[in-house]
């Protein structure tokens, strides 16, 4: 990645150079694009932010503007407090993306993040590279019942994460997605980090658990059960042993 940072009036753009030539604060307006709709899925695998799917001729990124959840986000939308640049949401993400990418694991390349800054407060929003044919983890499962290779698969794909130290904080069945050789990819690293190993790692796989259970409450049509999870954490502890 060839990092590039534009400062704009209101704030500042970290781009790759490699991706665009150049970048104004309009690269984030949807109606700049030749197309721009929303991301769809079942189960509200769409998550809590607005993420939409930009395209232009042959190139697709993803927009993900930044807004809070929890109790927090009950009164404040998408206003973060001031830190500095770095510290910023996108601009966090964007960098943390780079090192996993260098690590040679599956996420989304990141193409441009922003930030605007209004005086102690400050919004953000992230554009990356969209991964072709991937799903969700709870759409992949609601359309087809996965089998033990598959579920295998999936905890062996989170094991490479943790193996690297990568802390996703957020590991749910919509931010695990799923390619057409269903191999594992992860989106959203929003607060992620890297970390020494720790209790962080079941602290993910039980987050990741409830929101499978919650789906499958959502939707008895969802392929998933007690013996779907032993086969992931089969594949989750037989990658981590054999490495």
């Amino acid at each position: 990645m060839n990092d590039t940072v534009e400062k704009t009036t209101t704030g500042a753009i970290l781009y790759d150079s490699d991706i665009f030539n150049q970048i104004s604060d309009a690269a984030f307006s949807p109606s700049a694009w030749s197309s721009a709709l929303p991301v769809m899925g079942s189960l509200r695998s769409a998550g809590r932010g607005n993420a939409i799917i930009l395209s232009e001729g042959s190139q697709e990124f993803v927009l993900r503007h930044y807004v809070r959840g929890g109790f927090v986000g009950q009164f404040v939308h998408d206003a973060y407090v001031w830190t500095g640049e770095r510290q910023t949401r996108s601009f966090a993400e964007w960098y943390l993306l780079g090192k996993l990418r260098e690590r040679g694991l599956p996420v989304p390349r990141p193409a441009a993040a922003r930030y605007t800054r209004n005086g102690l407060f400050y919004r953000a929003d992230l554009i990356t590279e969209r991964i072709p044919g991937i799903c969700s983890l709870a759409d992949r499962i609601l359309n087809k019942a996965g089998d033990r290779l598959f579920w295998m698969g999936v905890g062996s794909g989170i094991c490479s994460f943790h193996d690297a130290g990568v802390d996703h904080v957020d590991l749910n069945a919509y931010n695990v997605q799923i390619d057409l050789g269903d191999r594992v990819h992860l989106l959203d690293f929003d607060k992620g980090r890297i970390r020494a190993p720790g209790v962080w790692r079941q602290k993910n796989m039980a987050r990741l658990h409830r929101s499978l259970q919650k789906i499958k409450g959502l939707d008895d049509r969802v392929h998933f059960n007690r013996q779907d999870w032993e086969y992931l954490l089969d594949g989750y502890f037989s990658a981590s042993r054999s490495r």
